[in-house]
């Protein structure tokens, strides 16, 4: 399988902060690759190298077979980005902001009324199309933004944590959408921090910590390097969580999580349904109060902390910070 996108090396530096120290990474062309990262991993810095909006210090990268320094302008034409940010002209309507970039792009005026058309019904936006921006929620302006960077059907897409901001009916549409991209040949980069989204649209994920690459592999590959499964449960007493992991420690093998602000408790076991049983006999005279208790598989939330020993939040380092005016166009060298 051909790549549409391939970085080898790749170095960013900001002063003395390095955002990315040598990144290597490929994406076939038709898939979706998840990159995974908590805030100020490196995240957003590979993108805006991809896209031509930054100079690396090291390495090299291309897309769609063109290098993204030497052939900049090249590459522009073959890309759409969506950054952190809705990017949209307020005072412009949903419909003159999508022609705009269409004639970016430099298509012709009929084509850019017609693609503008097509996604605005697409998005969901056509009863707003005739409203300036500035009058649209945060949801619709995310949407407006994820269209821009369709206008133009992008042989490669850029999607900078794209369902930020959006309500779960919206985000669930904004997948259905992705996955038809990728259905009609689209290649996808996707950086995201919900982590069922990068399961559920991801064909292949990267893991980075630092500006480092730290895993990769499928979804179930990277759950099987947490390996087996986890008892979960719930107490009534938050003070009970430690003398309760205690009495589940013969049947663990590894370390117990534990949640005082949800009374939760979770342990990795195995033996399925057996540990599952055991548990609960052990539990059966204890006073802690066991309101809910179930087994289940890891989950990229496991495989995130496991890997990264954090959750994903934190300051974000120089150049980790999206600025506005993330939609690129063929039109207009930036």
């Amino acid at each position: 399988m051909n790549h549409a996108v391939v970085v080898e090396g790749l170095v960013k530096r900001f002063g003395a902060t390095t955002a990315l120290g040598g990144v290597d990474l490929t994406v076939s062309e038709g898939t979706v690759l998840g990159l995974l990262g908590p805030n100020g991993a490196g995240k957003t810095t590979i993108v805006r190298v991809l896209s031509t909006l930054l100079l690396p210090d090291g390495g090299r990268a291309e897309v769609a077979g063109l290098d993204v320094v030497t052939q900049a302008t090249q590459v522009r034409s073959m890309i759409g980005l969506t950054g952190q940010y809705a990017a949209v002209d307020e005072y412009l309507t949903g419909r003159e902001n999508l022609e705009m970039v269409g004639r970016l792009y430099r298509l012709g005026a009929r084509e850019a009324r017609q693609r503008a058309e097509q996604l605005l019904e697409r998005f969901e936006l056509t009863d707003a199309a005739n409203r300036p921006a500035k009058t649209y929620s945060g949801g619709m302006r995310r949407r407006l933004d994820i269209g821009a960077s369709l206008i133009a059907r992008p042989r490669v897409l850029f999607l900078d944590e794209p369902t930020t901001g959006l309500d779960p009916r919206s985000r669930q549409g904004m997948w259905e959408f992705i996955a038809d991209l990728v259905g009609e040949g689209t290649t996808i980069l996707l950086t995201t921090q919900y982590l069922e989204e990068a399961d559920r649209l991801a064909d292949r994920m990267v893991v980075i910590d630092h500006g480092r690459v730290i895993a990769r592999g499928t979804a179930d590959e990277l759950k099987a390097q947490v390996g087996g499964e986890r008892l979960e449960m719930t107490l009534a007493d938050a003070g009970q969580l430690g003398a309760v992991a205690e009495a589940l420690r013969p049947l663990t093998h590894g370390e117990p999580r534990l949640d005082p602000q949800t009374r939760r408790l979770s342990v990795p076991v195995s033996g399925g349904v057996d540990a599952l049983a055991e548990a609960l006999r052990r539990l059966g005279g204890h006073s802690a109060g066991v309101l809910d208790i179930g087994l289940r598989r890891p989950d990229l939330d496991d495989v995130f902390l496991t890997l990264t020993g954090h959750a994903a939040e934190g300051a974000e380092p120089p150049g980790e910070q999206d600025e506005p005016a993330t939609t690129v166009s063929a039109g207009a060298n930036r």
